[in-house]
């Protein structure tokens, strides 16, 4: 295989990976939105020619070069396949995830003023409900059928605009917006994150480095399961279409019973899924550990990971040098440390003391630079004192599309607010402690976190919420067909910053975002406890 990387355009990648003498097999776990009869499972050649296809009947919708194209779906690979479509034609796609609640995905689709927009049928329904839904005029293609009147907006099936023939490509310079994605939202609305071309391969870099057992072999299974909606999975499918492992697994529903489908078919030898995601799983590790047992390499993204999650693990798998890639980043930056650990490193200590994942290690040499500001000066911190992470790379963003403001107020110069709070030690490794809005004085809501789920083994979730002045507050959630028990919980915080009495919540009624972060601040209002610190009040900087 030649390692002439793949362009830079999203548009081009899949014709690029065509042509290479080892390709990829990609695995679905259900039909595409886009292609409901084409079945699970695409070679290199069906790829390439399903985002020509679906540039076609995009540009039959009204798409065009410059245009930009509202993607608002259920969780699936496809929606890459939509977003390259897009940029085939010089358009500008946005991905949005149908998990956003509907007010946020119409503020979302208005600052984003798309010429065309695709959804599912059950987004479409929620959104037709809106009053004086404003975008009613736009085309709409349906994927699906709709339960609702659909002649209040102008809306296309796909059988309205197949056979249209596909057009030339026709891409944007690699310096002008390519993609747009979207923040998590534990806060707020998600903020609409701009990046070239440009950026989005700065991004990537790290992903292309040959990290010894870091990157895909060709011999390797890659299993995905995050929002695909995310600006984690365009650096990712560049990436794996590159080194071109023999399959890629991208599960877009993480249920239990669909991801334990899906193992025991495709049996992974490396996996990457969001911290909750992880933790939804357990019954699988803990049920089935042969499952796992090939696993060399565990990556996850988008949140803080916890040992006791990630422990059962690692020990289901037989590989000998078995490792754990804890990888920090965010939608606007893209990969900006990682930690590594190993059956050995996230062990309990003899003493029942337990590692915390928190130790991201050193910033990407070369490509990311990384220091630690005060709060309110925001002057560089000595090593040691915990402060605002600031970040410096090629890879940040060029803009929150409708967020101008707040983009600019996130910029200091070169440097980036990443909104998170940490220290770096006298070797320069950067370990996180909270999120600036979550912030706990001298404690940290992570560790705390990590501790109460290793101490209590019936906690499917823990969430502690910071609260101003006031003892932060534990909301909890035991594992489906137990309870929680009051002695055990006093026992395990004996030791711990004072907490107020725990609010106990079945783990579906928590609030998640598209990445299955906690919305705090939703949950929070859900709580309705009058003490607890409003984020409306927090400096507009750290959101």
């Amino acid at each position: 295989m030649s390692l002439r990387k793949p362009p830079k355009n999203i548009g081009l990648l899949y014709d690029w990976h065509a042509q290479q003498r080892h390709r990829t097999v990609v695995h679905v776990d259900r039909p595409m939105d886009i292609a409901p009869d084409l079945g699970t499972a695409f070679d290199a050649n069906q790829l390439a020619t399903l985002v020509a296809d679906t540039s076609a009947w995009l540009a039959a919708a009204g798409a065009s070069y410059g245009s930009r194209v509202g993607i608002v779906k259920d969780n699936h690979l496809d929606m890459q396949i939509l977003a390259a479509a897009t940029a085939r034609i010089g358009g500008l796609p946005a991905t949005i995830s149908a998990l956003n609640r509907t007010d946020d995905i119409v503020i979302m689709l208005r600052k984003l003023d798309p010429a065309v927009i695709v959804l599912t049928a059950n987004v479409f329904e929620n959104i037709s409900r809106v009053e004086d839904y404003p975008l009613a005029h736009v085309p709409h293609v349906v994927l699906g059928i709709a339960a609702v009147d659909t002649t209040n907006i102008k809306t296309f099936q796909l059988t309205d605009l197949a056979g249209a023939s596909v057009p030339p490509a026709n891409i944007r310079p690699d310096d002008q917006p390519m993609m747009v994605t979207h923040t998590s939202g534990t806060t707020n609305t998600p903020k609409l994150v701009v990046h070239t071309a440009n950026t989005n391969r700065a991004g990537t870099r790290v992903e292309f480095l040959p990290i010894p057992g870091g990157v895909s072999r060709h011999s390797d299974t890659v299993l995905s399961s995050v929002s695909f909606a995310h600006s984690r999975c365009y650096a990712w499918m560049a990436a794996q279409l590159y080194w071109a492992p023999k399959n890629l697994v991208a599960v877009g529903d993480h249920s239990v019973h669909v991801a334990e489908r899906m193992f025991s078919i495709h049996r992974p030898t490396t996996v990457e899924a969001t911290p909750n995601v992880y933790q939804h799983w357990m019954p699988i590790v803990r049920r089935r550990p042969e499952l796992f047992s090939q696993v060399r390499l565990y990556i996850n993204t988008f949140d803080t990971m916890h040992s006791s999650i990630a422990r059962p693990f690692l020990e289901a798998s037989k590989h000998r040098f078995v490792l754990w890639g804890h990888s920090w980043g965010q939608s606007e930056v893209g990969p900006i440390a990682a930690g590594i650990f190993t059956k050995k490193n996230i062990k309990k200590g003899k003493d029942g003391s337990n590692p915390h994942m928190n130790r991201l290690g050193l910033a990407w040499p070369g490509i990311v630079s990384v220091k630690v500001v005060d709060p309110v000066t925001m002057q560089e911190q000595p090593a040691g004192k915990p402060g605002i992470l600031m970040v410096k790379s090629t890879s940040v963003c060029v803009d929150y599309l409708g967020d101008r403001d707040r983009y600019l107020a996130k910029r200091d110069g070169e440097w980036w607010n990443t909104g998170d709070y940490g220290i770096k030690d006298r070797l320069g490794r950067i370990h996180f402690l909270d999120r600036v809005v979550d912030r706990i004085e001298n404690s940290s809501a992570v560790e705390i976190e990590t501790t109460l789920l290793e101490r209590i083994d019936n906690l499917e979730e823990v969430v502690v919420l910071s609260n101003g002045d006031d003892a932060p507050l534990p909301v909890v959630s035991p594992q489906a067909g137990t309870s929680f028990d009051r002695q055990k919980w006093d026992r395990a915080i004996a030791d711990l910053p004072k907490l107020q009495d725990p609010v106990v919540m079945p783990w579906e009624e928590l609030p998640r975002t598209s990445t299955w972060k906690i919305r705090r601040n939703e949950l929070r209002s859900r709580i309705g406890d009058e003490k607890v610190l409003s984020p409306e009040k927090l400096d507009q900087r750290f959101i």
